[in-house]
């Protein structure tokens, strides 16, 4: 199949899941189409829109309930995928079947398997699909290879990750499917590494330049504080082929949210990436640090772009396939061990619950510096054993 070129003029986009982070999505077309690159030419979502919703400043837009009844009627070229987990293949395929590229939201589907259908599907159709990592986007990434390829910081000792966020009841009240493994039959996967914390783990393996192939070895310790199904509090280990060893420790039950950082070691030095500022940090023994701040491209205009001039896309799925073997590890490993209540701070206030885990900040950091799983720094609630997957 040979997709129509695009006609000149804003290019019709559809936003599928116009709630929660789909907003985001709304905001960022924005500017977008104020300069006329595109026109948001419907939302679509099961729930309605709340009177007077103005869409982030898109004014009135059609509204549709049914994906494929959206795509006939807007003739969208590309439809923005900000739904639930387990419906990322079967709307994906949907929009493709339909002509529509796709700007597909993290993660890029439930399972391992169902990627390679993604592929497939994406393949035959001779469309588009940028995968929504958006720190992959930042060329902060780029910044940080680059020190590494000038030798700044010597030879590499480990990555190590740490991202210490907040999240309430009503966090996992919002959907029917957050904090979920499986449901009504599909897995979901949603956990603090697969889909609040992605971006640390997708962006730490393109910084060991292994983003397209699977780790060798995945280490994984899964616990969770809240009465979920999924972790939000976890470490994770990676070995690349290359013998580099990535170490990502998270926590959706800290005291307070904190920008999550990756921190390449070195023999001479390390190198801060906060991926969420753009910002690189380069320290050296005797010299003070230095910071830089990087610029964004948007994912979006980056799709447009490729459709356009033929521009390299920055997150297709096969960029994808690294953190999909880590999402898979997750998936297929023992269901989360709880945290006692004897080792959690539990509290109402505006009618949520609130819950932190003793010394979880530090602990969190710590491993991230020492590239350790929080067994290895003696946690009480951790267990030494812990699932590991060979993938090579």
């Amino acid at each position: 199949m040979t997709p129509a070129p695009l006609e000149s003029g804003p290019v019709p986009v559809l936003l599928a899941g116009v709630h929660g982070h789909g907003r985001s999505h709304l905001r960022s077309l924005l500017p977008l189409a104020r300069r006329g690159l595109v026109r948001l030419a419907g939302v679509c979502d099961t729930r309605p829109l709340p009177p007077g919703d103005d869409l982030e400043g898109h004014g009135s837009v059609p509204f549709f309930s049914d994906l494929g009844r959206a795509l006939d009627r807007t003739g969208a070229r590309v439809t923005v995928l900000a739904t639930p987990i387990h419906t990322h293949l079967p709307l994906a395929r949907t929009a493709l079947a339909h002509g529509s590229h796709l700007l597909l939201e993290k993660p890029t589907t439930a399972t391992l398997a169902e990627l390679d259908l993604l592929d497939a599907a994406v393949t035959d159709s001779g469309l588009a699909c940028q995968v929504g990592f958006q720190s992959l986007g930042s060329e902060a990434v780029q910044a940080v290879r680059d020190l590494l390829d000038h030798g700044e910081i010597g030879s590499v000792r480990g990555i190590g990750g740490s991202g210490t966020w907040k999240r309430t009841s009503a966090y996992y009240d919002r959907a029917a499917w957050a904090g979920r493994r499986r449901l009504d039959g599909r897995d979901v996967v949603d956990g603090a590494l697969t889909n609040p914390f992605a971006h640390a783990v997708a962006t730490a393996l393109a910084l060991t330049g292994t983003a397209h192939r699977p780790p060798a070895r995945i280490e994984l310790e899964l616990y969770r504080a809240h009465p979920i199904e999924s972790d939000d509090t976890s470490s994770l280990r990676l070995h690349t082929a290359d013998g580099l060893t990535a170490t990502i420790a998270v926590t959706l039950c800290a005291p307070e949210n904190t920008p999550p950082r990756l921190v390449v070691h070195g023999s001479r030095g390390r190198i801060e990436l906060d991926y969420t500022l753009d910002l690189v940090t380069l320290h050296r023994p005797g010299r003070a640090p230095r910071t830089t701040r990087h610029p964004r491209t948007s994912l979006m205009e980056n799709l447009l772009d490729h459709l356009r001039t033929g521009t390299p896309l920055l997150v297709p799925p096969a960029a994808t396939r690294g953190f999909m073997h880590v999402l898979e590890a997750v998936r297929t490993a023992p269901d989360p061990l709880p945290i006692p209540a004897e080792h959690q701070h539990v509290w109402q206030q505006d009618g949520a619950t609130h819950r932190t885990v003793h010394g979880i900040t530090d602990l969190v950091r710590t491993g991230a510096e020492s590239l350790s799983l929080f067994s290895e720094l003696g946690a009480p609630w951790a267990r030494p054993l812990r699932a590991t997957k060979e993938t090579a």
